[in-house]
């Protein structure tokens, strides 16, 4: 059993610091007591004057799907030769041995949502996944997590470049209501087909693909920046009854009255970097705070590459700065994203029972100069400075 003790607990889940031990066994969370003591055998690391915080989790990103330090032949995050490819699955394409993993473990950052970017108006499915391992197969927490959409410039920009399909917003629209509508026939031909009624239809790996969104069983993840598309994406989702999640909304300051009538969780960002397209001119660090005040749940996104991921806490910082509370931002990259992605019964918490992922810290994670000192994933210590 390894025993953290003395420290600091961050407890997300009540907002508070508490001065607790920890017990990790079998790669999960044993107990947490006011004071443990270790056995003999058991493995301790004294974490006096140091925070214990959850692993921070990112519920947007592409990690391990833009080769760092790599050309165009390690780049796999947009399979831009067919605006409609649901049938892709993120962990054919990512890249453990890809650095920018030792940097997010190492940032404290434990977990992430990853997948296929917004060329496409279906991208394919994400995946939940811890970020250290070497084989991607034994690193996933859930796959598919959700399925990957994307409306307003990007899918435009790509096919529009090619004078192909979508070339405007309805068109955008128009695909992803058509796929949907076909997902939702075929389903119900499979259905049917299992209770004698019907024959069974021939396989389709696209449609097939689908049905876990149109049976509500995993959410769309809809890219949308500008507060029309963040529209059109909600009014999709009503019109076929699906589970939907927001990624990155940055017009969602500018409607947040209608948002709060829609109690749709947003995921915030990346705020980090520059206005580089009129879709995010604007983005800016008061929007995680705005939209929490008004009661929507909310997680913070580095949207990896885009911002490095191991720079998620101080995302979260700078949102601080600019008027969300402080544990809202440490739920932010912690509770909230584990709940978003319907995760929160495994990671997003220091609780008993749940996956130790676990990072002690130097001092608040949200202080810039604060250092990862131990990074625990499944009850394994993977990093010590």
């Amino acid at each position: 059993m390894l025993i953290i003790k003395n420290g600091t607990i961050l407890n997300v889940e009540k907002s508070k610091e508490e001065k607790m031990d920890i017990a990790i066994d079998n790669g999960k969370i044993f107990s947490i007591k006011k004071n443990i003591a270790p056995k003999k055998e058991d493995q301790v690391i004294d974490a006096s004057g140091k925070i214990i915080a959850p692993g921070f989790i990112d519920a947007h990103s592409h990690l391990g799907l833009w080769g760092d330090s790599a050309g165009a032949e390690n780049i796999d995050g947009n399979e831009t030769s067919n605006p409609i490819t649901p049938n892709l699955r993120a962990i054919d394409g990512i890249d453990p041995s890809d650095k920018v993993f030792q940097e997010a473990y190492e940032g404290g950052i434990t977990a992430v949502a990853a997948g296929p970017g917004s060329a496409n108006v279906l991208g394919g499915q994400f995946a939940a996944i811890k970020t250290y391992g070497n084989r991607i197969d034994n690193m996933i927490i859930k796959a598919p997590i959700a399925m990957k959409c994307a409306f307003g410039e990007n899918p435009k920009r790509f096919y529009g470049s090619k004078n192909q399909a979508p070339t405007t917003r309805m068109g955008i629209a128009a695909l992803l209501r058509e796929m949907l509508a076909k997902a939702k026939e075929y389903s119900d031909k499979i259905d049917n087909a299992k209770k004698k009624t019907e024959e069974m239809p021939p396989y389709d790996a696209k449609l097939h693909s689908l049905i876990p969104v149109i049976k509500r069983e995993i959410p769309l993840k809809a890219h949308a920046h500008k507060a029309n598309d963040i529209f059109t994406a909600i009014r999709i989702a009503k019109e076929f009854n699906l589970k939907i999640t927001l990624e990155h909304g940055t017009d969602t300051i500018s409607i947040v009255d209608e948002l709060v009538k829609e109690k749709l969780p947003i995921i915030v960002g990346p705020s980090l970097g520059h206005r580089t397209k009129i879709e995010v001119k604007n983005k800016s660090y008061k929007t995680a705070g705005v939209l929490n005040k008004a009661g929507i749940k909310i997680a913070i996104t580095t949207d990896s590459p885009v911002v490095p991921l191991d720079h998620l806490p101080l995302c979260a910082a700078l949102c601080v700065k600019d008027g969300l509370d402080k544990w809202e931002a440490l739920k932010a990259i912690s509770l909230y994203p584990a709940e978003i992605l319907g995760l929160d019964k495994e990671i997003g918490s220091l609780s008993q029972g749940k996956d130790a992922d676990i990072v002690i810290w130097s001092n608040n994670p949200l202080l810039v100069e604060s250092f990862v000192e131990y990074t625990i994933i499944n009850g394994e210590v993977v990093y010590k400075k």
